[in-house]
């Protein structure tokens, strides 16, 4: 392997992208400025500091859960992890909002997965769930590691509480999904499918816990994370990708929504959180289609097409969607309601099955 190649594959998976940040690190406001700019550093050294953690589940089968194993650590803003442990499993809340929010939303997603999928953890094995809060500081950015989250306290200006949103901690575990699932590079269009899935996934626990249908979702990553008076519904739009944001300060949502605005580009491990927006429109429109739960049926599609053993590390999107319309086949048939709007969604993004 090459070190290039070693480094696409630890790339930290990270909310908020590096070409927002960069935006940022231009602002006039100082605050604004020197948070995005110890951001984007954290960033480049977190690429270098991943683990080389198992791409596929290890342990017994029967070591799996019906509960979460949960602990939460402060940083103290620092930058040394795991940090000081402040609550585990079964312990009562803290005096810390930021702590409990994020152990409520670990048991959120873990409820999610083993109700959606009958998943128990993101390995299908009871994995624990690890979360650090108060790293670095002003860290406005979450990410995984290959092994825990890790949330920063933003800049207090353009960021809310990254905390208070729960689609970014379910964002941030279900790269530990695709970790487990299929270990998808991190580079790429493979790396752009790995940012999607999370943004997939993430949407998906969202509406579990709000008791939402496809119809009422905002399909919105990062809803409510941008403060008041800056023109963004969030980070990225499902549903309308390139429409999130639009603000003097932020600038503009580069997503495309397909691959007729494809981007080509050696940044961002080349455009994984730009590129992400094609394969979300493509299950945005199959949910919409479908309509009802979006996890039941949609979400069922795309998690067996990730866990089913059929993509390699480096897949694309064609390889994914192709993945998508055999387990769909797989399930409802290949006449199936199912397998066709799932070939007619991935069609109009510009992808063929």
């Amino acid at each position: 392997m090459t070190e290039l190649d070693s480094a696409h594959r630890r790339a930290c998976c990270r909310i908020v992208p590096p070409h927002l940040l960069e935006r940022l690190a231009l602002a006039q406001d100082e605050t604004v400025r020197e948070a995005a700019r110890q951001s984007l550093t954290l960033d480049h050294l977190h690429r270098r500091r991943r683990s080389s953690a198992p791409r596929t589940a290890v342990g017994p089968a029967d070591t799996a859960l019906d509960r979460p194993l949960r602990s939460v650590a402060d940083a103290e803003c620092g930058e040394r992890l795991p940090g000081r442990a402040v609550r585990a499993e079964g312990a009562r809340p803290t005096s810390d909002p930021q702590v409990n929010r994020v152990y409520d939303a670990m048991g959120r997603t873990f409820d999610f997965l083993r109700t959606a999928f009958r998943r128990s953890s993101l390995d299908g094995q009871g994995l624990p769930l690890d979360a650090t809060v108060h790293y670095g500081p002003h860290y406005a950015n979450a990410f995984w590691n290959g092994e825990r989250l890790v949330i920063g306290d933003g800049d207090g200006v353009v960021f809310r509480d990254l905390t208070a949103c729960p689609e970014l901690i379910a964002h941030e575990l279900a790269h530990g999904l695709v970790q487990f699932g299929a270990g998808l590079e991190y580079h790429g269009q493979s790396g752009a499918l790995a940012e999607s899935l999370a943004d997939v996934f993430a949407s998906l626990a969202k509406q579990h816990q709000l008791g939402q249908t496809a119809e009422q979702a905002d399909w919105l990553i990062g809803s409510g994370l941008f403060a008041d008076g800056l023109h963004g519904a969030g980070l990225r739009s499902l549903r309308e990708p390139g429409t999130a944001y639009d603000d003097p300060l932020l600038g503009r949502d580069p997503q495309p929504a397909t691959m007729e605005g494809f981007v080509r580009t050696t940044d961002d491990d080349g455009g994984v959180h730009v590129n992400s927006g094609i394969p979300n429109h493509a299950f945005f429109l199959l949910a919409d289609a479908l309509g009802g739960d979006a996890a039941e049926r949609a979400g069922r599609i795309w998690y067996e097409a990730l866990t089913g053993g059929r993509l390699a590390a480096g897949a694309g999107f064609a390889e994914f969607a192709a993945a998508t319309a055999a387990a769909a086949r797989d399930r409802y048939g290949p006449g199936g309601e199912e397998t066709e709007a799932v070939v007619k969604a991935w069609g109009q993004v510009g992808v063929t099955c």
